[in-house]
């Protein structure tokens, strides 16, 4: 399903002209060879050795690679890992969410009249057994409720419609998810919402300067909620909008959902923000394919 739902053609025109020539040498593998791998990591969460090994083992990993069977010679964690690179030197990650939103615009499932904000956090090793003796610097720690976590935040804006994510920010695990709300919205919206984390968010500098007309819907704090007197008129009428804004709210954790149970990235694979950044764009566009694509294949069918 995945393989016919990604736009092949227009991911590879993103790639060709960083693609390596091959003048003298082994001859490269072909980039749509290179970038189904790197899309197949992403699915399985896998290494760049275990990638490795997976393709000499499962032969439907080959067939999606269009690695035919005679092929004498299969790309090994090396040649895995300068792809990645060249992805990551030239942020087509970022890129890839955009040309795949485009498609989905282009198809209708994606509108941009509403957007819905959140953010969650990525765990990262905390071990310190490594080559440098330390944790991750660009990582940090944050306390959330009573439990301290160790990792970078992931900070998403979606379509409040469709649930299809736009926007990606990645952070430390310490920053307040009010501070990166200007930098989630694409522009076009004209309402956002956003749960009692982003209270104030309308007063912010940066947010009245960058977005000075869009109209914020933000929950009402659990304990003020709490306290609505739902036996009178307005107490009602404020439950049932804060449950209103509530249903609207919940489509934002769907990608989270995907990529965390469906992709299994619930543990930040590399060192430094912008390597996990660079894989979380390439994740969520994947997700987006993935929660669409039975609509998608039911209006090629149709």
């Amino acid at each position: 399903e995945m393989d016919q739902v990604i736009p092949w053609p227009e991911l590879l025109a993103l790639i060709a002209p960083y693609a390596p020539s091959g003048k003298t040498g082994r001859p490269p593998f072909a980039p749509e060879v290179m970038l189904r791998i790197h899309l197949l990591q992403q699915f399985f969460g896998h290494s760049d050795p275990a990638m490795e090994e997976a393709l000499h083992d499962i032969p439907l990993y080959r067939e999606f690679a269009r690695l035919d069977a005679g092929i004498t010679r299969l790309p090994d964690e090396s040649t895995i890992l300068r792809f990645r690179h060249l992805l990551e030197a030239h942020d087509l990650g970022a890129q890839i969410l955009e040309a795949v939103n485009a498609q989905l615009q282009r198809q209708g499932l994606l509108l941009k009249t509403g957007t819905v904000v959140d953010a969650t956090l990525i765990a990262a090793p905390s071990s310190t057994k490594n080559v440098q003796g330390e944790r991750d610097p660009e990582m940090h720690q944050t306390k959330k409720g009573n439990q301290w976590h160790f990792g970078m935040k992931v900070h998403i804006g979606v379509d409040a419609d469709s649930g299809l994510v736009h926007t990606v920010v990645g952070t430390a695990a310490n920053a307040h998810d009010v501070t990166q709300a200007s930098a989630l919205l694409h522009g076009e919206e004209s309402d956002v919402f956003a749960d009692s984390g982003y209270r104030g968010v309308h007063k912010r500098e940066e947010v009245i300067q960058t977005h000075p007309d869009v109209a914020w819907h933000v929950a009402m704090m659990p304990s003020h909620r709490k306290a609505l007197e739902k036996d009178t008129p307005m107490g009602a009428i404020m439950d049932a909008l804060e449950k209103t804004k509530a249903r609207i709210r919940a489509k934002v954790e769907h990608p989270f959902r995907v990529i965390k149970c469906q992709f299994g990235h619930r543990k930040t694979r590399y060192r430094g923000l912008a390597k996990n950044t660079h894989q979380l764009h390439v994740l969520f566009a994947l997700s987006n394919l993935w929660m669409v694509r039975k609509r998608i294949l039911q209006g090629a069918a149709g």
